[in-house]
């Protein structure tokens, strides 16, 4: 479903990715690893368009989004449910106008059939009791979940890209988002976390990405991953043993 051909990226004179490939099936439940600026968010913000590579090639559905215009990355983006860290929640809407806006944006739903979708995406998620709540009246991991439903109300998606889900989060919170996360993608529906947090990971994830200094190190399995000797993976691994 996305393949990266060579793709290199900068900010300005940093460059950011040197040469990235890699091709994930739709299926799939991939963690991507690595230190902080090492590119895992640049590589959602590719997959949806929203940045486009200095070289390489980024496919979706084996077409070429590179040179594609805001109208046709509109139908890419919707074959994702994106939530980024922190969740981005309008401060200014309460919880059901947050999760409903794409629908008021793009749809002709009535306000019997919005609001009955807004309490059952929140129920999904678990928090239809925050109905009218403001983002601030939120609890952290309650804020994530709602980002989620919210993510829910765009589409139909085909795979969840998740950026920093439980960061911030206390265990017993990032516990239960990586719970909703394995629920949303039960029936085949693939995932992209991104994280920092190995824990983490491996609740959700079956394959492992590990990036450093712009470049794909690792690429494997739970059972590769646990016996790499690569440095930087057995820092992260290192978690594991702390874990309760």
């Amino acid at each position: 479903m996305i393949t990266f051909a060579g793709v290199r990226f900068s900010y300005g004179e940093r460059q950011v990715l040197r040469g990235v490939s890699f091709t994930i099936g739709a299926g799939e439940k991939v963690a991507m690893l690595g230190g902080s600026g090492e590119g895992k968010t640049t590589i959602l913000r590719l997959i949806l368009g929203l940045l486009k590579p200095d070289s390489g090639k980024v496919l979706i559905g084996g077409k070429d989004i590179t040179d594609k215009t805001e109208e046709q990355l509109r139908e890419v983006r919707m074959k994702f449910s994106i939530v980024f860290q922190e969740g981005a929640l309008f401060d200014s809407l309460n919880v059901k106008e947050n999760v409903v806006f794409c629908l008021r944006e793009y749809t002709k739903m009535s306000e019997e059939e919005i609001d009955r979708k807004a309490r059952e995406l929140l129920r999904t998620v678990g928090v239809e009791q925050a109905l009218n709540l403001m983002p601030d009246e939120l609890s952290g991991g309650m804020h994530r979940r709602v980002a989620i439903a919210r993510s829910l109300a765009a589409c139909d998606p085909v795979m969840f890209l998740y950026d920093e889900p439980t960061s911030g989060l206390d265990p017993l919170s990032a516990d239960n988002i990586c719970r909703l996360i394995n629920e949303l993608s039960q029936g085949g529906k693939g995932l992209i976390i991104v994280t920092h947090k190995i824990y983490d990971a491996m609740r959700v994830a079956e394959r492992f990405m590990f990036l450093k200094e712009g470049r794909l190190i690792f690429d494997g399995d739970r059972e590769s991953l646990m016996r790499s000797d690569i440095p930087e993976i057995q820092g992260f691994l290192s978690e594991l043993t702390i874990r309760p």
